[in-house]
């Protein structure tokens, strides 16, 4: 079974910068086919779909909120997907969680069967 264990949370200044990093293991040998996606979801709002990236071809896509400021990278021999963040925000603030799924890109809650555990990313004004 797939599983994911992201990690990389902390504390930062605005304007400064945050790796995230997800650990993924139980793939197939047709993980080609998976997307992996990063969703955040702050206090009191709707879990938010803001990048994701597939594990064949390494496409990816970002949402509005973050194009620009966040990369979004994958090293398949470690199995690991990262997500880089610069200039952060104070409105970055909240619990980021890594996902996965078979489907094509995808930002989409509905569309990820598999979920990592959260990691806290705030970020001080």
């Amino acid at each position: 079974d797939v599983q994911l264990q992201a990690s990389g949370g902390g504390l930062v200044q605005a304007g400064g910068s945050l790796t995230l990093s997800c650990a993924a293991s139980g793939f197939s040998d047709d993980d080609g086919d998976f997307t992996m996606g990063w969703f955040r979801q702050a206090p009191g709002k709707e879990r938010e779909g803001i990048s994701c990236i597939r594990l064949g071809d390494g496409s990816s896509y970002y949402a509005d909120s973050v194009k620009g400021r966040f990369t979004i990278s994958i090293d398949n021999a470690r199995k690991m997907v990262y997500l880089q963040m610069n200039n952060l925000k104070p409105e970055d603030t909240a619990v980021y969680y890594c996902a996965a799924t078979r489907r094509t890109l995808s930002t989409s809650t509905a569309d990820y069967v598999y979920w990592g555990q959260g990691t806290q990313v705030t970020v001080s004004s």
